[in-house]
């Protein structure tokens, strides 16, 4: 039988059994080999903070509303970062084949139907090794902000957590030729910021006002701040970090409010912008010249050229069937970690 990652109550997380999916025309069926668990998101389905279980969201007016959550325990299915090998394929398909190693979002599930065109473009060579496509929907994200930050040759730009997407974030700044000074709580990945090619580095501690500790190292103010923890006091240091005219891009999901963000001082005075980064769309600016898919292609390119290292992200491959046991470590903030993949039967070693 095929198994499913599910979110059965508030801090309960299971692999459970599930019916196999029908084979669909345009379809193709994909055995997963790898799945990574984003963090940030997928722990707010196991703490039960997420917006969609406290609120309904109107897709139509793009607003949440008062009544029943969008989404209700048990939670099946999630995930966005996932590789597999092509198993089967409707008499319909001609591409991808059987065999083909590929990656996209069908969730942590060991089996799943997926539409073929969804999967244009994804197909691993033989010779990668296929944990490399688990980092395509994340290097999205962290690309995306970047485009939002619309960060120039040579500018300043303070980037808060250095988690996976942090981190990435972190490279592809300094692949744009920016000048990164790298925020977070851990030494241990601010030592990963480095070797990804952050020139200043600051630990962020209760009695470090990180918004100043940036402008010392810049010798005044950044030019731009990336904020991609998810934590509004670390939002209102990003606010605090830029000058006059300054752009803060808040990639992070702010999970009942952000108390400690401050709106009457740095923000008003220096009339800084904030901006959100989110993956559904990319920054308008950019017109229909960029989309989600081109995104992921871009930055699947330059993991391909070997300028940017995802491999060196991977600190944990865990069997599936333990998923429970890695949503406790992650709850728990364990500095070791950096990104959980599950490893379901049938992947390689």
């Amino acid at each position: 039988m095929p198994s499913v990652v599910q979110f059965t109550a508030p801090y309960q997380v299971d692999l459970v059994s599930t019916q196999p999916q029908e084979l669909q025309p345009g379809h193709v069926r994909v055995a997963t080999w790898y799945s990574g668990i984003s963090a940030g998101t997928e722990l707010t389905a196991y703490r039960g903070s997420n917006t969609y279980l406290n609120g309904a969201w109107d897709t139509e007016a793009r607003i949440f509303r008062p009544g029943p959550p969008t989404f209700a325990y048990p939670v099946v299915g999630w995930g966005y970062s996932e590789v597999g090998k092509v198993v089967e394929v409707a008499d319909d398909v001609t591409t991808p084949q059987v065999g083909d190693v590929v990656y996209g979002i069908w969730g942590h599930r060991s089996d799943a139907v997926v539409a073929a065109d969804r999967l244009v473009g994804r197909v691993l060579p033989p010779d990668v090794d296929p944990r490399r496509g688990a980092f395509a929907r994340v290097g999205a994200i962290a690309l995306n902000a970047i485009l939002a930050g619309d960060l120039r040759l040579g500018d300043k730009v303070a980037i808060f957590g250095q988690g996976v997407i942090g981190l990435l974030a972190t490279r592809l700044s300094v692949l744009s030729g920016s000048e990164v000074l790298a925020i977070d709580v851990l030494p241990s990945r601010l030592e990963h910021a480095k070797e990804f090619g952050a020139s200043t580095t600051v630990v962020a501690t209760p009695k470090v006002d990180t918004g100043e500790a940036v402008r010392e190292a810049f010798h005044g103010p950044a030019d731009v701040a990336l904020e991609v923890s998810g934590n509004d006091m670390a939002l209102h240091h990003a606010v605090r970090s830029v000058g006059a005219d300054g752009l803060v891009v808040a990639s992070g999901y702010y999970q009942g409010g952000a108390p400690n963000l401050r709106l009457g001082e740095e923000f008003h005075h220096n009339r800084v912008r904030i901006v959100a980064s989110q993956i559904s769309g990319t920054p308008v600016i950019l017109g229909t010249r960029w989309d989600p898919q081109r995104l992921v292609s871009v930055f699947m390119g330059q993991v391909a050229a070997g300028r940017v290292d995802v491999e060196s992200l991977v600190t944990d491959v865990v069997d599936a069937a333990d998923v429970g046991e890695v949503f406790e470590r992650l709850d728990e903030g364990d500095p070791r970690i950096l990104q959980v993949l599950l490893r379901f039967e049938g992947a390689p070693a």
